[in-house]
């Protein structure tokens, strides 16, 4: 679920009848185009202008041409997953020349192709979905008392409490849609056991690092605390009431929020990660692996906790149909029917808050974030779009309403998804506007060829903490994150009065987190239910100084490796620390680095806690328990 600075068993797809079909595709891609008359009628001129008119426009968008590109980019990425894209485009009579989607190279660890109705996990792109089930609640004219974009959220929620008094008391359901409430993303504090109410009860205790309405900060948990409204306002959970509004009256029967249907359709893609990369060496290589699924695999139809900001699961043959009813602001492609009111599509675009303040590359203009839709130039062009990041999928659904184009990729790389949804995005809408194509995939490829910074050696004649490291390990909690256990699996069995849970997890670490505790370095372990990580590490620098990753003991097919260990950065510095407190009895850990989560740049300007305590310099204080 991010952004780019700081990331569909449907009717057949037509093209006019003076476009004949195209061929059938080879096994590594699909592909699917036929005729038809449309009845649609001419984008509105009260959201935009007519598409303009290009008479050199292509047929088909996925030629030959294009095929090669996207299997270029795949090989020269040396990508373990495939992508999935939609394209289409209404002229100037309102009729829809091309409606496309096809897939190119693997979805599954076994090698299952990918189709164009192969399902992908489209993470923040769901948030639309979220943002247009509210706004079908501000426009329910039975409820009472009515609600409305500015409507404060203690007045629908009261339990909603900020740490910031002001905050919690004025923000509005369009403060939490776009991302102004001064709070960072604190995406580590929900846990898969949560539902929506413990979600909302940790917020009072999550630290703010902004003014109210100051700058512009993504936050997942108040996308979830909006997904709560359907369920006090209509009685129906937020997954169900997007179905029914959305989905099924655009017979978008690919599309859901329940991993076990995508899973019994045989068309879900895994997120597909890189085991052993190796940042110095080839930022590009390591042996495919299928990387565990971000949201819940349980829930079904209601979807999970994390539904609102990231849930939706869909084809490229589904995002065609969405994208063509955006471009219709809000009309049934095929019927007309008005799904989604016009006025709600023109308020959730309009530009509230500056995302970014500085422009990627010179062909692009500075980002304005609107409510889960952003507006950026490309090119002279304007393109209303949304990114979506989650653990081994990334997405990019954009529309160019001026020129009636949509373009949706969908991808199941982790690492380098989120730039290849770009340069095949780049890709095509350089060719489908005529414009002389950009070298996209050399420009992104040379940047991501820079390494990072390594990490700093720990000093061979480190100085020990505080206290000795067996008092280190034990329960620790914050309250708005929630308990962790950490176990001292390093030295081992330095700990004579560790718990059994803690015993158990010594025990078989070297198993589930394969070459994951170094040897030499005192190191604490908790295993923790979240989304994110599955076990936080915590290995000792020097003095009260500790490194921490955010590990995920993943599952493979492999009973000689029952497990890989996914996200472990130790070459790297990536810039996670906790620093040990003693007051007295007291024990305390203050952790850095974690209000951006997993999320490249995803608080860039964001000011950084100062002070002279462990706890003011703190993003995140965990206490010890005392028996």
């Amino acid at each position: 679920m991010v952004p780019l600075q700081v990331l569909f068993k449907l009717l057949p797809f037509y093209l006019i009848s003076s476009v004949s079909a195209l061929p059938q595709s080879s096994t590594s891609c699909s592909h699917t185009t036929s005729s038809f008359e449309s009845t649609s009628s001419p984008l509105p001129t009260s959201t935009s202008s007519p598409p303009s008119t290009n008479t050199s426009f292509p047929a088909t968008i996925f030629d030959d041409s294009t095929d090669a590109f996207i299997n270029e980019v795949l090989a020269d990425w040396k990508s373990p997953g495939g992508i999935a894209v939609a394209f289409v485009r209404q002229n100037e009579l309102g009729e829809w020349t091309n409606v496309e989607a096809k897939g190119y190279g693997v979805a599954t660890a076994n090698g299952t192709k990918v189709t164009k109705d192969t399902t992908f996990n489209i993470g923040s792109n769901s948030k639309l979905f979220n943002v247009l089930a509210a706004s079908f609640l501000i426009g329910n004219e039975t409820l009472s008392p009515r609600i409305n974009w500015d409507t404060k959220i203690q007045s629908i929620i009261p339990e909603f409490n900020l740490t910031d008094p002001i905050a919690a008391r004025e923000s509005t359901l369009l403060d939490l849609m776009t991302h102004r409430t001064g709070y960072p993303l604190h995406d580590f504090a929900y846990r898969y056991s949560d539902d929506i109410p413990n979600v909302i009860a940790k917020l009072q205790h999550q630290r703010q690092s902004a003014s109210f309405r100051d700058i512009w900060q993504y936050n997942n948990n108040m996308y979830t605390t909006l997904s709560y409204l359907p369920s006090l306002l209509s009685n129906t959970t937020y997954a169900r009431y997007v179905k029914e509004n959305i989905f099924d009256p655009l017979n978008m029967t690919a599309t859901t929020f329940s991993y076990q249907l995508a899973n019994s359709h045989g068309q879900r893609a895994d997120g597909m990660g890189r085991q052993g990369r190796d940042v110095y060496a080839d930022p590009f290589g390591g042996t495919p692996r299928a990387v565990q699924y971000w949201t819940a695999t349980t829930g079904g139809e209601d979807g999970s906790v994390l539904a609102g900001a990231g849930g939706v699961i869909t084809s490229a043959v589904d995002m065609a149909t969405w994208l063509q009813t955006l471009l219709l602001d809000g009309r049934h492609p095929t019927t007309n029917e008005n799904v989604i009111p016009p006025d709600v599509l023109r308020k959730i675009t309009s530009a509230i808050s500056v995302q970014t303040t500085r422009p990627e590359f010179p062909e692009v203009s500075l980002i304005a974030y609107g409510a889960a839709q952003l507006q950026i130039t490309y090119r002279g062009h304007l393109i209303i779009e949304h990114g979506g990041f989650i653990r081994g999928f990334n997405s990019q659904i954009s529309r160019l309403p001026y020129d009636g184009l949509g373009v949706a990729v969908l991808t199941n790389d982790n690492e380098h998804g989120k730039v290849q949804t770009e340069i095949i995005k780049n890709h095509i809408l350089d060719k489908a506007l005529g414009l002389d194509p950009i070298d996209w995939s050399g420009r992104w490829k040379a940047l991501r060829s820079v390494p990072p910074a390594r990490a700093t050696p720990r000093p061979s004649n480190a100085t020990a903490p505080s206290v000795d490291f067996p008092q280190l390990a034990g329960m620790y909690n914050n309250d708005g994150y929630g308990p962790i256990e950490l176990c001292l699996v390093s030295p081992t069995n330095a700990d004579s009065s560790a718990s059994g849970s803690c015993e158990a997890l010594a025990s078989n670490i070297s198993t589930i987190l394969p070459g994951g505790i170094r040897q030499g370095i005192p190191t604490l372990v908790g295993a923790v239910d979240s989304p994110w990580y599955s076990h936080i590490r915590v290995e000792h620098f020097d003095a009260d100084l500790f490194n921490v990753s955010l590990l995920i003991s993943t599952p493979t097919d492999d009973p000689k490796e029952p497990f890989w260990t996914y996200n472990d950065k130790s070459q790297s510095d990536n810039l996670q620390t906790a620093e040990l407190n003693v007051e007295g009895s007291h024990i305390g850990l203050g952790l850095a680095g974690f209000w951006a989560g997993l999320w490249d740049g995803a608080e860039a300007g964001v000011p950084k806690p100062k002070g002279d305590t462990v706890r003011e310099r703190a993003e995140v204080y965990f206490d010890k328990i005392t028996a």
